[in-house]
């Protein structure tokens, strides 16, 4: 398939605000397109050139981007710079120059989809000296054969900024459209299809791989589709609830552990390795050696996928250490061993999934958890199953959440004994008590220079919710409070990278960060593209196990605003 076809289809998403309409355009596309192209067009049209949880990037920065277009242009990377500041989208200017290119390459060849992807995948597979280099000659490639809509869409997915505004459910129901759902199905028969695909994606994390089954086998493919180890699944996700005597009135007698603050962790054992996710999907193996070790002596089966939370350990008080600290070890590539002795670390088991090839996502939570206790063989301290107790007894269930909160931990998981596993979504059978304090996950999408002290940090923050029908973040206040100078040094440092553009003190950032905020109430305001503003927003901390797509919705801002009793 030429590249120019799929360039149409991002232009055509881009243009239409109708979930309708992009599931039509999608389910089209994705039924014409050649079996050996189709993973490949799902991924690209995710904006993406590996599945979510791979560790694969592509690594490359504005800089060089400018550069490989001013070569391949005859423009000065200069002017192509300004431009760039103008337009505040590198993927824009890319098409303006190209458009009026100076200098023609001759025998730059077809661009199809299988060239770009292939090109892209390997820019992430390119180390070692002289590797600046041969990205650049592989970038070339492409931008030399590119027409100018091409280079635009070409340079925002090598940049990591390809959105057109397609959230994961249109990806689903497209899928269905394509592939499952006929002319003359009953509304039932088309959502269980749907859910079929939502199923079959929660199980392989990889919108790709679904579409070829559905494309290849049909809704019975997906039904067959199982989990193993080395793939991470979209983990159930509990409700807040209001107060545990509201969970015991309405299912009795519950199971009730405590919520660590700390990282969810997924632990996959196979083929006598083990593999480590977070709940964001993404491959932490590396990070941590020694819950690596500790799961390889402390798992008895042969394939396994277990739960749990894990958090840092003070070395001189044995108390638990604040998120924070622990996240230091998550993105760590270096020094790793350094950060095993300085952040030693406690998992607590909660749950299983998989055992031994068998499937035990219809068992009742209760039978789970006893089928865990016998495969784990507890390392105290180190490795262990979560404090639990069964009971419908108020007076017991308050005293164990106060013991929890005693320890330093977030609060308690009530859950229902008999629920299955529910995959990726908030479901009515898991409910987390915490203290109550209304606050937002909030992704950064842009940041100003300070001034005096501050001259040298991105010391204020543009916050954005999610609008879930879109995939689009809106922006919803600016913050500048509740970080140290430590954690402005910090933010600094994890942001520059992520910048996109600037102009003046301003820049726009790859929306990427994700932070917990506090804040005196939410107004009405045409500053901001959500229509809301946060008042005197603070920093309460990093959210590393949230990746943006998991950032709190504009609905939810909008009911916040409900609940304070404002109306209009």
């Amino acid at each position: 398939m030429d590249y120019c076809s799929l360039a149409d289809i991002y232009e055509s998403l881009d243009r239409t605000s109708s979930k309708i309409e992009k599931t039509r355009i999608l389910a089209e596309f994705f039924r014409e397109a050649a079996p050996p192209d189709l993973e490949k067009i799902v991924l690209l049209v995710q904006g993406r050139i590996f599945p979510r949880f791979s560790s694969h990037e592509l690594g490359i920065a504005a800089q060089m981007m400018i550069k490989a277009l001013s070569k391949f242009t005859g423009f000065p990377s200069g002017e192509i710079e300004d431009r760039f500041r103008e337009k505040g989208d590198l993927g824009l200017v890319a098409e303006e120059y190209v458009e009026k290119r100076k200098q023609a390459i001759p025998s730059a060849g077809r661009l199809t989809v299988d060239r770009v992807f292939e090109n892209l995948r390997k820019l992430a597979f390119i180390r070692g000296a002289g590797s600046q280099d041969k990205k650049f000659v592989l970038i070339g490639e492409l931008l030399a054969s590119a027409k100018p809509k091409e280079a635009r869409y070409i340079v925002k997915a090598i940049l990591g900024e390809l959105r057109v505004g397609v959230a994961e459910g249109i990806f689903r129901d497209a899928i269905a459209e394509a592939f499952l759902i006929r002319k003359g199905m009953g509304k039932e028969e088309r959502r269980n299809l749907r859910d079929l695909v939502d199923y079959a994606w929660n199980i392989t994390s990889d919108y790709g791989e679904v579409a070829r089954i559905a494309k290849e086998k049909g809704a019975e493919g997906l039904r067959k589709v199982r989990l193993r180890p080395g793939r991470p699944i979209q983990v159930m996700l509990g409700l807040s609830a209001e107060s545990i005597n509201e969970v015991i009135e309405k299912f009795g007698k519950v199971a009730a552990e405590w919520k660590y603050d700390g990282m969810r962790i997924i632990i996959e054992k196979g083929g006598g390795r083990i593999w480590l996710f977070t709940r964001r999907l993404e491959n932490i193996t590396k990070q941590f050696p020694d819950i690596v070790d500790l799961a390889k002596e402390g798992l008895h089966a042969e394939e396994c996928i277990v739960e749990g939370e894990t958090y840092g350990i003070d070395v001189e008080t044995g108390r638990p250490l604040p998120f924070q600290m622990l996240s230091q070890r998550i993105h760590r590539k270096y020094d790793v061993n350094r950060m095993v002795k300085q952040i030693p670390v406690q998992v607590n088991l909660f749950d299983i999934v998989y055992l031994n090839s068998e499937m035990l996502l219809n068992k009742g939570f209760l039978e789970r958890r006893r089928i865990l206790e016998k495969i784990v063989k507890v390392a105290p301290g180190k490795f262990q199953l979560s404090r639990q107790i069964i009971t419908d007894e108020l007076e017991e269930l308050e005293r164990f959440y106060h013991e929890a909160l005693s320890a330093k931990q977030e609060g308690i998981m009530l859950k229902v004994l008999d629920a299955p596993y529910k995959f990726g979504r908030h479901v009515g059978t898991m409910y987390k008590i915490k203290p109550i304090m209304e606050t937002l996950d909030l992704v950064i999408i842009g940041a100003e220079w300070g001034t005096g002290a501050r001259v040298k940090w991105l010391s204020s923050y543009v916050l954005a919710c999610r609008d879930p029908d879109t995939g689009r973040f809106l922006s919803v206040g600016m913050m500048g409070t509740g970080l140290s100078e430590e954690q402005f040094e910090t933010m600094t440092e994890n942001l520059k990278p992520l910048i996109i553009s600037g102009k003046g003190k301003y820049v726009k950032v790859k929306p990427k960060i994700v932070v917990e905020v506090g804040y005196q109430e939410i107004q009405k305001s045409p500053s901001y593209e959500s229509g809301m503003a946060l008042r005197f927003p603070r920093m309460i901390r990093t959210r590393e196990d949230k990746s943006p797509d998991e950032c709190d919705t504009i609905q939810r801002v909008t009911e916040l605003y409900k609940s304070q009793g404002r109306q209009g």
